[in-house]
């Protein structure tokens, strides 16, 4: 395993850590605590030192199971969570300070930690970007010994760029993959000078970028992949990447040509990202320890040749460039 620094954090963190979306729910399986540490424990052992959940996945119960985690292991483990997806109607004028600040404290409490390593701001409406109310109750919070760093999980490069902004904004979350590369413009950019952590979800595109997925392939009904293809219950960018499934297999098989050799494309998805200096850690999801496995070899392959990197781009901009990269 190899690190990076996550920013003015200071924190090192493993290149590939580890997301619990899939652990939490919403991909088609419920919660089970005994698979949630199989997964954790072998990120662990296998050198993964920074683990991200949130409040709602699997309604606390992801938070209870990293922080049972975190307790029971020598390791030091950097533990960054998020908050504001539970309010309800989730729009800017349900976030307020205090909201938040009994948010992160429930969070305390699932984990079983007196200090948050890192706490952000779940993908909040985009005029929450704009109040420095919201930001400020952050400094308060790490005042108190509640937090060490504050950062932001975002929908838009401009969310990205706005929240950087504020000095105590040390980390963005934010989807990068092969079929998501407008942040490596003007946000790479920007979040170098600023020296800014950045944090890649959704690095697989859902799982489209495997290559192992077909036109017929089911989803459950709890499955995002199945209920979200088009925004009906939150951002239809974070479900494959907001890429219509189909267009998305055909993109994935002209990506296939130029990796004839790889069975399984999650791999070099990951080692596409990892190229870029600027990426601080990837954060790919596991719903089973296999696919921890599948993730880390991306550690043990070389970089993509300029050929192949010439070739992944031009498949973007000829065949999802027109359609998605101005909306996110």
């Amino acid at each position: 395993m190899k690190y990076r620094k996550l920013g003015k954090t200071r924190i090192e963190v493993s290149e590939i850590s580890l997301g619990t979306w899939q652990v939490g729910g919403k991909w088609g399986e419920t919660f089970s605590h005994e698979n949630a540490d199989k997964i954790l424990n072998a990120a662990v052992d296998s050198g993964i030192n920074f683990i991200d959940t949130a409040d709602v996945y699997g309604d606390g119960e992801s938070e209870k199971a990293v922080g049972r985690l975190v307790r029971s292991r020598s390791e030091k483990i950097a533990v960054a969570t998020k908050c504001g997806r539970r309010l309800s109607p989730h729009v800017n004028e349900s976030y307020t300070p205090a909201a938040l600040r009994k948010f992160v404290e429930n969070s305390l409490e699932n984990m079983g930690l007196e200090t948050l390593d890192l706490i952000q701001l779940h993908c909040p409406p985009t005029e929450v970007y704009y109040r420095p109310e919201i930001f400020e109750l952050f400094d308060r919070l790490k005042e108190e010994g509640k937090i060490l760093n504050m950062g932001v999980s975002v929908e838009k490069v401009e969310e990205a760029l706005k929240a950087i902004e504020y000095p105590n904004v040390t980390t963005v979350q934010i989807i990068i993959n092969m079929f998501r590369q407008r942040p490596a413009e003007l946000f790479f950019k920007e979040a170098k000078r600023r020296d800014i952590g950045i944090i890649v979800r959704v690095p697989l595109a859902s799982g489209l970028l495997t290559g192992k997925f077909k036109s017929d392939t089911h989803f459950a009904p709890t499955d995002h992949r199945n209920f979200n293809r088009n925004g009906e219950s939150f951002d239809k960018g974070e479900t494959f990447s907001g890429i219509d499934y189909n267009l998305g297999l055909d993109a994935v098989e002209e990506l296939k040509k130029l990796f004839p050799d790889q069975g399984n494309l999650a791999p070099v998805a990951l080692r596409w990202i990892l190229q870029f200096d600027e990426v601080s850690c990837i954060i790919p999801g596991a719903s089973k320890p296999e696919h921890l496995t599948s993730n880390l070899q991306a550690l043990n392959i070389p970089d993509l040749s300029p050929e192949q990197l010439a070739g992944v781009k031009n498949i973007y901009e000829s065949r999802i460039k027109p359609l998605v990269h101005q909306i996110w």
